[in-house]
């Protein structure tokens, strides 16, 4: 609805004077208001965007669930996570990969648990930061980052998301 329209119904009121434009927004219906500006508005704010690689849909319960992925640690961008230390942020798929140990990288969602942000992480040996706001977050799998599954034979990791 345009907001002459809106002018011209609310002005059939013979009662009804609009002398300015603010007088029409405090007497317009709210929901039409919000119907003409605000979905847009909020649209335009959105910070990310949704994708579809390696999803399947789960038809009980309507999640998604996405398929292991499997990652070669030896070549690529991947080299890093050899040495002990070494971590990515692997924005390709929305994730945070460390080597805790010989044994062990963990892996964790790369959404800010704050903002929602993904793009710009930091890592000083035991805490990733948000470069947004800087808040800090654990790279054990009982903090605020969500935590994946992972399993590592030689140089290959396979990453699980339960």
């Amino acid at each position: 609805m345009s907001f002459l329209f809106i002018y011209f119904l609310l002005s059939l009121d013979k009662n009804f004077v609009m002398k300015n434009r603010r007088d029409f927004l405090k007497t317009a219906c709210k929901p039409v208001v919000l119907a003409t500006l605000g979905i847009p508005l909020l649209e335009a704010c959105s910070s990310e965007e949704l994708s579809t690689t390696d999803s399947t849909v789960n038809s009980n319960s309507g999640a998604t669930e996405r398929a292991p992925l499997t990652v070669n640690i030896s070549s690529g961008d991947f080299t890093g996570l050899q040495e002990v230390g070494g971590w990515l942020n692997y924005t390709g798929e929305n994730l945070l990969l460390v080597r805790i140990s010989e044994e062990v990288i963990r892996v964790f969602d790369n959404k800010c648990p704050h903002q929602g942000n993904r793009d710009s992480w930091t890592y000083n040996g035991s805490q990733f930061t948000c470069g947004y706001h800087n808040n800090s977050y654990s790279d054990s799998c009982s903090g605020s980052l969500k935590c994946y599954t992972t399993s590592l034979s030689e140089n290959t990791l396979t990453i699980t998301f339960d």
